[in-house]
């Protein structure tokens, strides 16, 4: 087998410089004829020892990555078998990992609850092609010059619908201890929730300058988060506000049930500061007493793994981000109650879904005013006033209710931009009646069905005849549905709660 040296050339790739030389694998800078982009050659370092896992990594590399897509990560280009030497190149992004910037941790507020955002938006759109990571620190991420933070380093992911060679071959732990969860200790491979515990130390570790857990070298010393909390943020820096406390202590909570379902929803809260939830989490100034360790070591001794839903997406699901898109015109009263009943039904099946609700005012013409109504009141707040009272009956705390009122003379761009700023799952929005003059122009509804990123419910009143009995008739999807921009209203099968298993 090939070893790589500068000069190599191999399948058309000559090899230059070496840009890193790890444990497991060397990067080199790499140049093709027919590429004129950057690319680095990632090659395992495979020796005359025990080099099992390397080789089963990289193979879930080579697996995984050709399969992954958009700015969160690398591009591939082009691999290598094991029969000459085996390789991954990809693009080669500018700059260094993000280890070099934890290394001047703490950073200001402003910088950690940025880069915290930017992480979890990663992690969320590897979990979305249905990826676990479960190794994140920071060697593995990089920043794009736009500012995207991509994900490096696949060797110990899963992917859905792919054999998980790593659970099948070896069962001993693996990842990086001072970030890994307590159901990677406990051998679980198949949790997005690990990979949000990950996040939650990095941010802890950039807004304080310390790690969570310290830095243990042996499996023994990481099995002690199942039962010892870090401690708090706030004992440490009290400028750190009780809302990012809130965040940090809710991503390492040891039950993954008790921790962000989702990054999505873990990158609202950091962009939603106002709305934080805060419990005892965010007021804690202590670390826990003797007393309180000693139980949790008595009810964590015996614990074998918590239970998880059975497949990334299924978990996505269940803590979905639903934009409803309402009409608060008079006229459109009726189909204002048919999105309610659609938004209550969807949160049935999706029992940790939170809810972005929207109205979005048409601005007119310069120089014309449209943010007051014809009694002298202010439009904005009136909305914001209605919106509210719309979606009383949906009997959702707080933490999981938001309202947005939006200004544009696009409608339609302006609700597809706020929801992938939002990372929306799934759009709900009404359809106003048929016309002539609709049907030549398009509407509001059909151009968030063909440019949405997340899939999108159209609900709308059914057409009538006139003189018909019944004009009060329940809503209908709107038609054709288009795939995959749009779907009926999703009914997916329910999962148990998460739950400690012995």
């Amino acid at each position: 087998m090939l070893r790589p040296y500068a000069g190599l050339e191999i399948d058309g790739f000559k090899l230059g410089e070496c840009l890193h030389k790890g444990g497991f694998a060397t990067i080199w800078d790499v140049t093709h004829p027919m590429y004129r982009t950057p690319m680095v050659m990632k090659v395992p370092t495979i020796l005359d020892g025990y080099d099992g896992p390397t080789i089963v990594g990289f193979e879930v590399e080579q697996m995984i990555m050709p399969r992954l897509t958009g700015l969160h990560v690398p591009r591939v280009v082009a691999e290598g078998d094991f029969s000459v030497m085996p390789y991954i190149v990809t693009e080669r992004i500018p700059g260094a990992s993000l280890l070099e910037y934890f290394k001047t941790k703490p950073r200001p507020l402003s910088e950690v609850v940025e880069t915290a955002a930017r992480l979890a938006a990663a992690v969320h759109d590897l979990h979305k092609q249905h990826v676990i990571h479960l190794d994140l620190k920071p060697d593995n991420f990089v920043q794009r010059v736009t500012g995207e933070m991509v994900c490096i380093d696949f060797g110990l992911s899963r992917h859905d619908e792919l054999p998980d060679l790593l659970a099948e071959e070896f069962t001993i732990p693996m990842g990086t201890f001072p970030y890994i969860a307590p159901e990677q200790i406990l051998r679980s491979r198949d949790d997005l929730r690990s990979d949000i515990f990950a996040l939650g130390a990095m941010i802890y570790e950039l807004a304080t300058g310390r790690l969570p857990f310290g830095q243990p070298e042996k499996l023994k010393g990481a099995r002690k988060r199942l039962w010892r909390a870090p401690l708090p943020p706030r004992a440490i820096d009290r400028t750190i506000p009780e809302w990012l406390q809130e965040i940090i202590l809710h991503a390492l909570e040891v039950d993954p049930a008790r921790r962000y379902q989702s990054a999505a929803q873990m990158l609202f809260d950091l962009t939603h500061p106002g709305q934080v939830k805060l419990t005892e989490r965010s007021r804690k100034t202590e670390a826990d007493g003797a007393l309180t360790r000693f139980r949790r070591w008595r009810q964590m001794r015996r614990v074998k793994g918590f239970a998880a839903p059975h497949t990334t997406s299924a978990q996505i699901n269940r803590a979905a981000i639903i934009m409803v898109a309402v009409d608060l015109s008079p006229e459109m009263e009726r189909l204002a109650g048919q999105l309610l009943l659609a938004v209550q039904r969807m949160l049935n099946n999706r029992p940790d879904a939170r809810v972005a609700c929207v109205n979005v005012i048409k601005t007119a013409r310069i120089g014309i005013d449209t943010t007051t109504t014809d009694e002298g009141d202010h439009m904005h707040v009136a909305r914001l006033v209605a919106l509210r009272t719309w979606a009383e009956s949906l009997d959702l705390t707080e933490d999981r209710l938001t309202f947005t009122i939006l200004e544009g003379s696009d409608p339609a761009r302006i609700l597809i931009d706020h929801a992938e700023t939002l990372h929306v799952d799934h759009i709900v929005m009404g359809a106003r009646s048929h016309s002539s003059t609709r049907r030549f122009l398009g509407s509001v509804s059909s151009q968030v069905v063909s440019e949405a990123s997340c899939s999108v419910t159209v609900i709308r009143m059914p057409m009538v005849a006139q003189g018909a009995a019944d004009p009060d008739g329940p809503a209908e999807l709107a038609e054709p549905v288009p795939e995959p921009a749009t779907e009926p209203a999703p009914e997916p099968a329910t999962e148990p709660a998460p739950a400690l298993s012995a």
